[in-house]
């Protein structure tokens, strides 16, 4: 843990910590920095109550369980659950005995911050949910781990990676109320279903027949929350796959060709090339080269 002793407004209920400080009074001057984050593990018994906060703060739960009160309104947290606060907002949270809460956070300032708080649906005093529920860890253990080495530009690197955190934030989130709706299941459903079979699969039709849906609304729910349609998730996945096969050495491309699905060594390599920017004789040929 960097620093000798801990600010007043972390909680005495943390039993394991890793956390960094860099500036505890930043320069008003700067558009955006990061005054410390880290990883806590809370006690059974953790519990905040503040009515204020002297910076803007982004708060990501990654195991365990417990509550937040924001604006006179309590949400469960639970893994993937994400929430901020700042300066003037009155804010409670407390921890499940049963499942205590493990969470990672980020302490930040600046005329920058709260347009990226709004920017990325988060303004301060909001909650929520991020998919995958892990899907934020390693930018918190990169932003740790910078803010841990001691180095010019460091600050300015750590601002930047806030900064990807919002950018990612804003593309992982999917709203708490939707997190509940049989819309959100349904697409978490049919996205794990291609996740296990993406090597067996081959049509969209499998995809909707398993997931009990027409293959239209199945669309639109990837459209929602995903950034690819679900045949596009299954390519996307298969070349993947098959980027790693070809690493191996003796691998043909036909046999890759086959493994996923494509009896056409052709139409393989055209989606390969589609999806990964070069052809699979060419890919092969550049861990020949090295």
């Amino acid at each position: 843990m960097a620093g000798s002793s801990n600010p007043s407004f972390f909680s005495p209920d943390v039993t394991t910590a890793r956390r960094f400080y860099l500036d505890l009074k930043p320069d008003g001057h700067r558009q955006l920095s990061v005054v410390c984050g880290g990883l806590e593990y809370c006690t059974p018994h953790y519990a905040i109550n503040r009515k204020t906060f002297p910076f803007y703060s982004i708060e990501y739960v990654a195991r365990g369980a417990g509550s937040v009160k924001l604006r006179g309104k309590a949400y469960p947290l639970r893994p993937g659950t994400i929430f901020s606060y700042g300066p003037n907002k009155p804010h409670e949270i407390s921890g499940d005995p049963i499942s205590p809460l493990v969470k990672y956070f980020v302490d930040f300032s600046g005329e920058k911050a709260p347009g990226l708080l709004h920017f990325c649906k988060l303004p301060p005093g909001s909650v929520a949910q991020v998919f995958p529920p892990n899907t934020l860890a390693s930018l918190f253990d990169e932003l740790i781990e910078t803010g841990l080495r001691l180095g010019r530009g460091n600050a300015d690197l750590s601002a930047k990676l806030l900064e990807c955190l919002t950018f990612k934030i804003a593309a992982a989130n999917a709203p708490i109320k939707g997190v509940e709706t049989l819309a959100f299941a349904t697409y978490q459903q049919g996205r794990q279903y291609i996740e296990r079979n993406f090597l067996t699969l081959r049509t969209l039709e499998q995809i909707s027949v398993e997931c009990h849906t027409d293959k239209a609304y199945l669309c639109r729910l990837f459209r929602r929350y995903d950034q690819h349609s679900p045949y596009q998730y299954l390519l996307r996945l298969k070349m993947n796959h098959a980027a790693g096969r070809l690493q191996q050495s003796g691998v043909l491309v036909k046999q890759v060709a086959e493994e996923v699905g494509f009896a056409d060594p052709f139409h393989f390599s055209r989606v390969f090339n589609s999806i990964l920017g070069i052809s699979p004789t060419a890919f092969r040929g550049l861990r020949e080269g090295s």
